[in-house]
């Protein structure tokens, strides 16, 4: 079996993005990487560059106090960097692999821009020269965890007051951005990373995101308020899951968790824990040894119990038949019981110890309209 390790070299390693590739990097069996950070001098490169078997470039300036620096970083060390690859294909006959990490602001005239485009004609003339493998990714904006708050993601900017209930600024609700989410950055780099192709080629990350600055404002506050409300949002797809990730990553460690409401009586407590927009609502109770809770039905309202500490006997009566069933289930062998429409049904704590249970109603509790009637079992 090879023992063989691909060394990556990443600039801009202590960036946004590069902190997430270098996490990802390190997750991949034989693969390092080797970093260029801030305040490294660019002669190092040849030495880094004769070291790598690929090189993705993400160093830059994008809010330098001297615009001189846009053209001395984002054009001059991407220059330094192809020369020092095609020094090496040149003596070696060995290509590097360099991905560059663009901007969609190359296609406007100002500083910044320019220094962009400037970037992309360097690595295309070392494809053209040499047939050096160069991917050039234009990325829009870019948000996840690990991006500086105000500095140049909203998203960021966003997240992070938010989560500390600092307020944000919204200019024009209306203003639309373009967004790719860094989980997603860094599977395109890695996918080109393990396929490159000989010469010059584009790449786009997907998916691409379009969103009004309103509505992100908006999703975000929604974030924030489930834990008041308990309401969550559709947080497992897309953007909103993205976006979820990211506001999460904001936190500060003192707001790690936070308290539920708890109903107390003597048969025990009753904890509702999360409820969804369409898919009901999730919680627990407890009950002491020989304590009945329930006794109900329901038209339409359904529910999944299951015990995960203690022993308990669930007892079900058909309304119109009258008919019986009853069950026995315990925390030591984990099993889901359905509470049916058109049964009455009840539980009991027939153990010696607590009881605890955990419950997914389908539907969200409306006191106005329960669905839930009492009827003795």
């Amino acid at each position: 079996m090879s023992t063989t390790t691909r060394r990556v070299l990443v600039t801009g390693a202590h960036g946004f993005i590069g902190k997430n590739l270098v996490v990802r990097l390190g997750e991949l069996p034989g693969v390092a990487a080797c970093t260029f950070v801030r305040g490294d001098s660019p002669a190092a490169l040849p030495a880094l560059v004769a070291q790598a078997d690929a090189v993705v470039h993400l160093a830059g300036e994008n809010r330098p106090l001297d615009e001189g620096a846009f053209a001395a970083v984002n054009t001059g060390l991407t220059v330094a960097l192809c020369e020092a690859i095609a020094h090496k294909v040149r003596t070696s006959g060995v290509r590097v692999p360099l991905l560059l990490a663009s901007s969609a602001q190359a296609e406007r005239d100002n500083p910044y821009g320019r220094s962009k485009r400037a970037a992309e004609q360097a690595v295309a003339a070392l494809a053209d020269a040499t047939g050096n493998p160069c991917t050039v990714f234009r990325l829009p904006g870019v948000f996840g965890k690990w991006c500086r708050p105000n500095y140049n993601s909203v998203v960021a900017t966003f997240c992070h007051n938010l989560a500390r209930g600092l307020p944000i600024q919204v200019n024009d609700p209306s203003a639309s951005v373009r967004l790719v989410y860094v989980d997603d950055v860094v599977s395109a780099l890695v996918a080109a990373l393990e396929s490159p192709t000989k010469g010059l080629s584009r790449a786009v990350v997907q998916p691409e995101y379009a969103v009004t600055l309103g509505e992100l404002a908006a999703q975000i506050r929604a974030f924030d308020n489930c834990r008041t409300t308990l309401q969550t949002d559709r947080v497992g797809t897309g953007l909103v899951r993205a976006l979820y990730a990211t506001y999460v990553s904001y936190l500060p460690t003192e707001r790690f968790a936070y308290e539920v409401p708890q109903y107390a009586d003597p048969r025990g407590v009753f904890v509702e824990m999360l409820k969804t927009p369409d898919c009901g609502q999730f919680s627990y109770f407890t009950a002491h040894p020989g304590v009945t809770r329930g006794g109900h039905y329901h038209h339409t309202k359904s529910e999944k119990f299951l015990v995960i500490k203690g022993e308990a006997l669930f007892r079900f009566r058909h309304l119109l038949s009258h008919d019986l069933v009853e069950l026995r289930t315990s925390g030591a062998k984990p099993q889901v019981v359905d509470t049916i429409p058109g049964w009455a049904h009840d539980i009991t704590n027939v153990g010696t110890d607590e009881m605890v249970v955990m419950l997914w109603a389908n539907e969200n509790f409306d006191r106005q309209r329960p669905d839930t009637v009492a009827s003795k079992v």
